[in-house]
């Protein structure tokens, strides 16, 4: 049943990335070599996994399972499973021996035993002998910072973490519920979209349009409460205009919901995803949303979100492309007025350890005169700290950065105090 299970599971995620990472060969699919074979051989030549359609073509008489474990469930089972079947036939000839010869048992029994000890590949890098890897990287991500790094959209928060890498990032904005975080996550996802990238958004709470008019709003300042309502301060041709000219662009916005993840979102899903479109970045607008594959009977929430947070930064570091989520503060990260700052790290709910495995995090909240305050809580190549804050007109997606709440202040010294802030968090020693 098990090789059952491990079938279905390649062929429903199209992935076969469970096989490869853990050595599972022909040998482990007693009764199933042939099925096995079949999938191996067509990724090899054709570089995908066979659908179901192609694979039932083949194997008619074979009734495929809906799988809900985890791979670690499935890869420790199959693996116990083999050690049984090679273990049976080597204790059944022991027996036989002992009732001749305890000796000759014994004797067979230490050299058998040892074909039964596991033999799975561990990786590693030696980063002595690959020194030379890493000058290469470096003159690459001198000389060519674009292929490395997005800026996000704000051009102050560039400042303060070097936008968002293009790789082993798992970018983390979190804050309570209403304060304007999905906005902030679209809005870097927009930018980077305009300097012409591919760009995946996970919305589980709303539809692509709804999407789409966030980002119209984001993208040319239409109203969004005009786009979401049907106002007329809209006017129909100037819409369709701006329409026709953006469907010319080559370059995607995906925007996905569960229904197109049958209703279950999982980091499996998320690569392959990926690899269909092309994505360059991808976004989750709530990691609460995600399944995690690793779970086990007895996982708290805690563990669950720890889980997926780690496999996130994992498919980045795979993939080489940015990963940003967003996550929702607990109560303890609610501010009691406008002078109170953003929420902390340990007001992410239900688990430190998505800031553990998090690159970059930011908090943010929202004044009741419309400022959007942000902070560097972490980034793990660099100071944390550094505090934004931007008038923000939601309706037209416009964020206006102000370094500080004094709003008659001469432009003069507007300036200069945004450069001070600049040189302060720049001069400001790292933390690595």
């Amino acid at each position: 049943m098990i090789q059952l299970q491990f079938i279905s599971k390649v062929l429903s995620t199209q992935n076969i990335d469970i096989i490869q990472d853990n050595q599972i060969t022909k040998d482990y699919f007693i009764g199933y070599e042939e099925e096995y074979q079949f999938i191996v051989d067509h990724y090899k030549e054709y570089g995908n996994v066979p659908d179901k359609a192609s694979f039932l073509a083949k194997f008619p008489d074979i009734d495929l399972v809906d799988v809900t474990e985890s791979d670690r469930y499935l890869v420790d089972t199959i693996r116990e499973e083999y050690l049984y079947y090679k273990s049976v036939p080597i204790i059944q000839k022991a027996a036989e021996l002992l009732k001749s010869d305890s000796n000759a048992a014994a004797e067979y029994l230490v050299g058998a035993l040892q074909d039964l000890q596991p033999n799975y590949k561990l990786g590693g890098t030696n980063i002595i002998a690959d020194a030379e890897d890493r000058y290469e990287q470096f003159v690459e991500r001198k000389n060519h910072q674009q292929e490395w790094f997005f800026t996000c959209g704000f051009e102050e928060l560039d400042d303060l973490v070097h936008g968002i890498q293009r790789g082993e990032e798992l970018f983390v904005i979190f804050a309570r519920t209403n304060q304007g975080k999905s906005w902030v996550l679209e809005k870097m996802c927009t930018h980077v979209w305009q300097i012409g990238y591919n760009v995946g958004y996970i919305s589980p709470e709303m539809g692509p349009n709804s999407i789409g008019y966030r980002f119209d709003t984001l993208h040319k300042n239409f109203s969004n409460k005009g786009l979401m309502w049907g106002k007329d301060d809209i006017k129909d041709d100037e819409y369709k205009v701006y329409i026709e000219e953006l469907r010319q662009k080559q370059n995607k916005f995906i925007v996905a919901t569960p229904g197109d993840f049958d209703r279950k979102i999982t980091v499996s899903k998320l690569k392959n995803w990926v690899q269909q479109y092309g994505l360059d970045l991808i976004a989750v607008d709530g990691i609460k949303y995600l399944t995690d594959e690793r779970f086990k009977r007895g996982d708290n929430l805690t563990t669950t979100l720890t889980n997926i947070s780690e496999d996130l930064m994992a498919l980045s570091m795979e993939l080489k492309i940015p990963i940003l989520v967003v996550v929702q503060a607990n109560r303890s990260g609610v501010a009691e007025d406008d002078n109170s700052g953003t929420p902390e790290l340990e007001s992410i709910r239900d688990s430190d350890g998505i800031a553990m495995n998090a690159s970059k995090v930011i908090s943010i909240r929202q004044t009741k005169d419309g400022i959007l305050k942000m902070e560097v809580k972490k980034q793990r190549f660099g100071a944390v700290g550094g505090k934004l804050n931007y008038k923000w007109d939601i309706n037209y997606g416009d964020f206006t950065f102000v370094p500080s709440y004094d709003d008659a202040e001469p432009p003069e010294r507007t300036e200069r105090k945004v450069k001070e802030i600049r040189k302060q968090y720049k001069d400001k020693e790292d933390v690595f």
